[in-house]
C-alpha cells in the first residue's frame, strides 16, 4: 500500500514537507531518511506516516532510510513543542537536535600484531620491537615505546611484512555508572533534602524541585543522591547534567566520577566534533547515561531521560541568543514533563521565576542552609568609594589593598573580580573625541594589551591597536579608559610585585582544558592573586582563598533592564560566596559608589529574602515576569528606510487583543550591527494571555519580505 511520509528537515522552513514512501522500507515515525530537496539530498526525520489512497499530487519519493538510531516519541513531542513555545520553526529545533550528527565518525583504530612472516633485515631494534608485539593488537605508539625505538622502526616492520594492521573496536568510555558505590557523608539539612528527592525520584514521572542552598551548602552532594537514585529504580535510566559554564564541567565530572566509578559524557562547544558524534550515537542508543553539558545538551537524543539537574539555574547563561532562541532552564522542565522524568533546579540565589513557581507550590522547595562541614560564610563589608578613592589611574581602594597585603602575609589567596574582559573597554583620541567603534557597528572595541589588539565582544571583529587615530590621523593619542581585568592584573603586579598572579577568563582559559589547569593550580594554591570575570564566580572551591574583593559592585547596573537588580545580586553573592569555603574564615570587600542602593545593602546584610521580596512587588506592580510574560520582536536590515517603512506596516497589523501591550516600533539600543540597521518590539502580557498565538497571528498579518531578518525572543534576558 501506498504510504505519505510527513518530513521534517532542519531548516528554518513552518512545517514537514510530504514525501511517497515505499512500504518495504518500512518506515516508522522517528526514522532518520534521506529525501531530495530541489537538486540536492537532505537528512530529514518522518512526523507522520499516512495511507496515500486518494492523493492525485505527484510527490518526490523518499531516497532512502538512514541507519542512524530513530528519534523517540518524547523527543519528536520536546522538538514540537520547544518550536511552538518560541515560536520559530521546527525546523530550527531539529537542527539543533540533529547538530551531532555533523561531525564526522572518529577514525578507526589501527592495532598491529605480528603476521608470522620474517623481517627481511631483522636488526636489534627490528627484533625488540617483534619481542615486544604479541597476538593481541597494540597501537603503534605503544608498541614503539614497549621497544624503545622510533615510530620509523615500527612502521618499516608494518611496511617489511612482519607486523600486520588489524582494526581495533572503538573503546567503550561510557562505562555503566554504579549507584550503588557510597557516596559522602551528608550533614542532616543535605541529608533530609536528599531523602525528599530521592523519593521524588522513585515516585517516578514528572516532578520539579528547586535545591535551593547558600554558597558552598554541598548541593552537588545532594542532586548526585538523585541521579543516583534514578539509576538503582531504572538499569536504563539517562541522567542530564546541565551546567552554565563550560570551565565547570570538569570539576562536576569529576565528582560525578568519584561518585559513581565511571566518568560521565561530556558536550558542549568545545568537545572535538568526532567526539561529539559518538556522545549523540551512544545517547541515542541508550549506552550513555550521564551527560554532562551546556545548554545544548537538552537536545541530545535521549532514549530514557529520567531526571534533568539544571544546576546554577539562575545564570544568564543558559539563554541562548542567536539562532534558535531559548532559555535552557524553561525548556529543561518542559522536557522532563514530556518525557515523565524529574527536574531538579539548583542554584544559591535563585530566580525570582524559579521561587515564584516554588512559592506557588509547583515545585518542591528545599532549602540548605549551612555551609557543608565547619565552613562558614564570608563577612561582607561595603567600601564607599566616595570616601576611600582609588589613587588617579588605579582602581583598587587604600581599604581593599590592606586587606589584599594582609591576605598575603597569612599565606592565603585573594579573588579580584571584575567582570570586564580585556586591558581597558574603550579606547579614544585625545585629540578629536573619536571612541574606537567595530566597523558598521556601534559596538565599542576592548583594547586587549596581552594581543596588542582591539576586539568587538559583540561581533568578534579584531584589529592591531594602530599607532595614530583612524579619525584625524593624530600620533599617539590613543588613549585606554577603564579597567578590565587585564589592566587590574598590571595594578595587583605593581603593588605585590613577588605574588604569583593570573587571570581567569575566557580569553586566558579559552577552552575547558586551559580551565581546568587554571582551577587546578588555585586550587593546589599555587596562585596567590587571581584576577577573574565571572567565570570564577561561580561553582569553583577555593580552600585557601579567604578574601574577595568585587573592584566595580555599580558595573552590572548601569544602563540594566528590568532582571538589572536581580542579576546583580546573584553575580556578586555567587562571587563572594567563593571566600571561606574551608576551615579559614572569609572575608569580601565590595567597592560601590552607590552603598545605599538596595542590593549593596542586601549583599552586606546577607539577606537575600529581603531584596528579592522587594524585588517582586515591584514586578508585580509592573506587570513584568514572573507575574506577566515579555516577548521581543527584532528587526533588522541593511537598509534603514525600507525597515522602517517595514517596522511601521508591522506596527500597523497588531491584532486587538485583552491583557497585553505592545510597545515599539523603535531604535535597538545597539541600533548597527555588522551594517544592519536594527528595530526592536516589546510585547507585555498578562500571564492568562497565550503570549504565543498573539505573536504566530500578528507575524502572520505582515510577513516580512526577504531583506529582512526578523527575530522572536519570548522572555527576552538582553535588551540590546
Amino acid at each position: 500500500m501506498p504510504l505519505i511520509a510527513s518530513v521534517l528537515l532542519p531548516l528554518p522552513l513552518p512545517e514537514a514537507f510530504d514525501y511517497a514512501a515505499d512500504e518495504a522500507m518500512d518506515l516508522h515515525v522517528g526514522d532518520q531518511v534521506a529525501v531530495p530537496l530541489g537538486p540536492r539530498l537532505m537528512r530529514g526525520v518522518v512526523t507522520a506516516l499516512r495511507d496515500a489512497t486518494g492523493h492525485n499530487r505527484p510527490l518526490k519519493a523518499v531516497e532512502s532510510k538512514l541507519d542512524d538510531t530513530p528519534l523517540t516519541e518524547g523527543a519528536l513531542a520536546f522538538l514540537d513543542w520547544a518550536a511552538r513555545y518560541a515560536v520559530s520553526p521546527p525546523g530550527d529545533v531539529l537542527s539543533m537536535v540533529l547538530r551531532g550528527l555533523r561531525h564526522p565518525l572518529p577514525r578507526p583504530i589501527t592495532g598491529l600484531v605480528r603476521s608470522g612472516r620474517p623481517p627481511t633485515k631483522p636488526t636489534p631494534a627490528r627484533l625488540k620491537v617483534l619481542e615486544a608485539a604479541d597476538d593481541t593488537p597494540q597501537r603503534a605508539s605503544a608498541l614503539a615505546a614497549a621497544a624503545g625505538v622510533s615510530a620509523a622502526v615500527v612502521k618499516s616492520l608494518v611496511e617489511d611484512g612482519a607486523l600486520l594492521a588489524v582494526s581495533l573496536p572503538a573503546p567503550d568510555d561510557f562505562g555503566d555508572p554504579d549507584p550503588n558505590l557510597p557516596g559522602p557523608t551528608l550533614n542532616p539539612s543535605q541529608a533530609a533534602a536528599a531523602e525528599v528527592l530521592v523519593e521524588m525520584v522513585q515516585a517516578g514521572g514528572f516532578q520539579a524541585a528547586l535545591l535551593d542552598g547558600i554558597t558552598g551548602s554541598g548541593k552537588t552532594e545532594v542532586y548526585l543522591e538523585a541521579a543516583a537514585a534514578a539509576l538503582k529504580a531504572d538499569p536504563h535510566a539517562q541522567i542530564l547534567l546541565l551546567l552554565p559554564e563550560i570551565a565547570l564541567t570538569q570539576a562536576v565530572i569529576a565528582r560525578v566520577t568519584a561518585r559513581f566509578g565511571a566518568p560521565p559524557a561530556e558536550w558542549h562547544s568545545a568537545v572535538p566534533g568526532p567526539r561529539r558524534r559518538r556522545v549523540w550515537e551512544a545517547v541515542a542508543t541508550g549506552t550513555c547515561r550521564i551527560v554532562v553539558g551546556a545548554r545544548s545538551a537538552l537536545f541530545l537524543p535521549y532514549r530514557k531521560l529520567k531526571l534533568v539537574v539544571v544546576d546554577e539555574e539562575h545564570d544568564g547563561s543558559f539563554k541562548q541568543e542567536d539562532g534558535f532562541v531559548y532559555h535552557a532552564r524553561d525548556l529543561a522542565v518542559a522536557r522532563a514533563k514530556i518525557e515523565g522524568a524529574a527536574v531538579i533546579l539548583a542554584s544559591a540565589t535563585p530566580s525570582l521565576e524559579s521561587l515564584w513557581n516554588a512559592e506557588a507550590g509547583r515545585y518542591r522547595w528545599l532549602r540548605l542552609s549551612a555551609r557543608h562541614g565547619t565552613a562558614t560564610l564570608p563577612d561582607i563589608d561595603l567600601v564607599d568609594l566616595r570616601e576611600h578613592p582609588p589613587e588617579s589611574g588605579r582602581w583598587l581602594s587604600p581599604v581593599l589593598k590592606a586587606a589584599m597585603a594582609e591576605t598575603y602575609a597569612k599565606g592565603e589567596q585573594t579573588l579580584l573580580f571584575l567582570n570586564r574582559r580585556g586591558y581597558a573597554p574603550l579606547v579614544l583620541c585625545r585629540a578629536c573625541g573619536e571612541r574606537m567603534t567595530s566597523p558598521d557597528s556601534q559596538s565599542w572595541l576592548v583594547e586587549h594589551r596581552y594581543s596588542g589588539r582591539l576586539v568587538c565582544h559583540l561581533t568578534g571583529f579584531s584589529m592591531k591597536k594602530p599607532d595614530a587615530c583612524p579619525h584625524c590621523g593624530a600620533k599617539d593619542s590613543l588613549v585606554s579608559i577603564g579597567p578590565g581585568v587585564e589592566r587590574l592584573e598590571e595594578e595587583a603586579r605593581e603593588l605585590f610585585p613577588e605574588a604569583r598572579i593570573a587571570v581567569f577568563s575566557s580569553d586566558t582559559a579559552p577552552d575547558a582544558e586551559s580551565a581546568r589547569t587554571l582551577v587546578q593550580a588555585m586550587e593546589a594554591g599555587e596562585i596567590d592573586i587571581l584576577v577573574a570575570t565571572q567565570a570564577a564566580a561561580k561553582g569553583h572551591n577555593f580552600p585557601n582563598l579567604t578574601l574577595v574583593g568585587i573592584v566595580d559592585a555599580d558595573l552590572g547596573l548601569r544602563g540594566g533592564d528590568l532582571r538589572a537588580g536581580e542579576r546583580t545580586y546573584q553575580l556578586l553573592a555567587q562571587a563572594t560566596g567563593r571566600a571561606g569555603r574551608a576551615d579559614r574564615p572569609g572575608r569580601a570587600l565590595i567597592q560601590t559608589y552607590a552603598p545605599d542602593q538596595a542590593v549593596m545593602q542586601a549583599l552586606a546584610a546577607q539577606d537575600r529574602d529581603a531584596f528579592l521580596n522587594a524585588e517582586s512587588e515591584a514586578r508585580k506592580e509592573a506587570g513584568l515576569p514572573p507575574f506577566g510574560r515579555l516577548a521581543a520582536i527584532i528587526l533588522s536590515a541593511e537598509d534603514g528606510i525600507r525597515l522602517e517603512t517595514y517596522a511601521r506596516a508591522l506596527a500597523a497589523a497588531v491584532p486587538n487583543a485583552e491583557g497585553l501591550e505592545v510597545y515599539g516600533p523603535a531604535d535597538a539600543p545597539l541600533a548597527l550591527i555588522r551594517g544592519r540597521r536594527r528595530k526592536r518590539f516589546l510585547v507585555r502580557a498578562d500571564r492568562m494571555v497565550d503570549l504565543q498565538a498573539f505573536l504566530s497571528t500578528w507575524l502572520a498579518r505582515a510577513k516580512p519580505p526577504s531583506w529582512v531578518r526578523l527575530q522572536v525572543d519570548v522572555d527576552p534576558y538582553s535588551f540590546l
